[in-house]
């Protein structure tokens, strides 16, 4: 499986992503971190991924190949992250054919109605056992 987590500015939430994944999921699969900058992207290098991109072209180049995307919601939100978040992001995510699992975290005053307000620590743990379970559906213990 190709788990690809997306994160801009510092990096912190993805690379938490990755870590948890890398624990969660071994090194049987392929850990793909795209940062919309360099610090970001390094973050989440750090924390164990496979394989780093950075910026626009490379999200865009890069989510063909998923099969699930890990960010926040932030990242379907044009604008977003200071503008971190460009049109082509965006088209790019919601294009790709991957499931997508976004933690509601945004400060665009954007609403999600029905979705629980857990801590962060809690809405990771829920994306990691999600990403979990999409990946035991497709390869079975």
């Amino acid at each position: 499986m190709r788990v690809c987590v997306i994160d801009g500015r510092g990096g912190g939430l993805g690379s938490r992503l990755v870590a948890g994944l890398r624990s969660e999921l071994g090194q049987a699969h392929n850990i793909v971190a795209l940062g919309t900058n360099t610090v970001a992207a390094a973050a989440m290098k750090r924390a164990g991924a496979t394989q780093v991109g950075v910026g626009p072209r490379a999200i865009a180049d890069t989510l063909p190949t998923a099969d699930v995307i890990v960010t926040s919601l932030n990242f379907v939100l044009s604008g977003a992250m200071l503008g971190e978040v460009t049109p082509e992001i965006v088209r790019a995510i919601l294009g790709a054919r991957a499931t997508k699992v976004l933690l509601p975290l945004n400060r665009a005053r954007v609403e999600i109605v029905g979705a629980g307000t857990g801590t962060l620590e809690v809405l990771i743990a829920q994306s990691l056992s999600r990403v979990r379970s999409l990946i035991s559906e497709v390869l079975p213990a």
